[in-house]
């Protein structure tokens, strides 16, 4: 818009009175669309800053106002952060416009007389043409959003709670009932008043150690579930690192008669990973997948990349997953091994998550089952484009 009129007021002295009249047509229907933009924007519910390039303010809008505290006049000739009167948002916004980095928006508490408010704040780049031509501040009331958020994450917290109390008292409830009949047997062998009594005593002395230690794991175990994990994470080769693990369970794969390929991408980028936590848990898959197969198969273990996320598929040929437990596996003591803890793969879902990953499982019964684990790609700090021009 302003390119083309500055080139219309250069050819005003080469114009007719007609070519004028189109001009100042054309002109009129230009600011009648920009008033209609401008009041398209301040009908938002967010707020709106918009700047040159070299940041004085071009437009707020009215929630701009209504959000958070700003100067009332002489914004035109005001930068976007000496505008904002909120000393927090006021550096964030200074700072990441100075900075030319991309940034995510981050959440601020404001505190007003009726009750906190939480504002989102982004701020972007304005491009045309290859070129940054000015900045899009945006404020976001995010308040309810946040307090929903909040509600949902302690419903779940509960649920999974609940969930897992049940759990643990059935698993309890075996090695309680075990330990009450042995201590049952035991008084009434002391009530016979038996001289050969002392070799009954010790055996059921040992059922109720041996009970003892299993209600301790069971607590070991559950405290395991529920606490946070201490990660460390430091840039890793995922690749490198799957090849350590391959090598260590080699052996076992091999006398368990199963063909192990690998299929690794040699373009991956570093990930920032927690490399004892992450080798637990792609162990603790290989395990599940090698004990699906008691009589041999095929383990393929295969690495891409796709849409910025490194996936990592572990595929097996053994006997699979009924559609109705596939849901289940990675809940807390759930298990279809006889002798199993039912955390193993509950502790792979909370190693995933806690690296921002995901992990999807496929499975059929007879035909085997696929775990594709997805992990994020570190995003790195992205110049925006300069640009010296208005």
């Amino acid at each position: 818009m302003r390119h083309f009129v500055s080139k219309a007021i250069e050819s005003l002295p080469k114009l007719d009175e007609g070519q004028i009249k189109n001009l100042i047509d054309v002109l009129a229907e230009e600011v009648k669309d920009i008033e209609l933009l401008e009041n398209v924007i301040s009908s938002l519910p967010y707020g709106v800053i918009v700047a040159r390039s070299d940041h004085y303010i071009q437009f707020m809008n009215r929630q701009v106002r209504r959000m958070l505290p700003v100067l009332q006049h002489s914004l035109e000739k005001t930068k976007v952060w000496e505008a904002i009167l909120d000393k927090e948002i006021s550096a964030f916004v200074k700072d990441s416009l100075l900075d030319a980095d991309s940034v995510k928006p981050r959440d601020f508490t404001l505190e007003t007389l009726n009750r906190d408010i939480t504002l989102a704040v982004g701020v972007m780049p304005v491009v045309s043409e290859g070129r940054i031509q000015g900045d899009f501040i945006y404020f976001e009331d995010v308040t309810d959003k946040r307090l929903e958020e909040a509600r949902l994450r302690r419903a779940e917290s509960l649920a999974s709670m609940t969930t897992m109390a049940a759990s643990v008292a059935h698993e309890i409830k075996n090695p309680l009932g075990s330990i009450s009949i042995h201590l049952q047997l035991m008084q009434k062998t002391l009530q016979a008043d038996r001289d050969d009594c002392r070799s009954d005593l010790e055996e059921y002395l040992t059922i109720i150690s041996e009970e003892v230690e299993r209600l301790n794991s069971i607590v070991v175990d559950y405290l395991f579930a529920v606490r946070p994990m201490d990660t460390h994470p430091v840039p890793m080769d995922i690749n490198a690192l799957i090849q350590e693990l391959v090598t260590f369970v080699q052996y076992e794969v091999q006398e368990a008669g199963i063909q192990l390929q690998e299929k690794p991408d040699s373009g991956l980028p570093m990930l920032n990973l927690d490399e004892n936590l992450m080798k637990q848990a792609l162990l603790n898959i290989i395990k599940n997948a090698m004990a699906a197969m008691p009589g041999g198969g095929t383990l393929e273990i295969s690495t891409f990349l796709k849409d910025n996320t490194v996936q990592i598929k572990i595929r097996d040929t053994g006997t699979g997953i009924s559609k109705e437990m596939v849901s289940k596996i990675f809940e807390p003591y759930f298990t279809t091994k006889e002798n199993g803890s039912g955390l193993g793969l509950t502790m792979v879902y909370k190693v995933i998550k806690e690296h921002g990953g995901e992990i999807r499982v496929h499975s059929r019964e007879g035909e085997g089952t696929t775990f594709t684990i997805l992990l994020p790609v570190p995003q790195t700090d992205k110049k925006l484009l300069a640009w010296d021009g208005e």
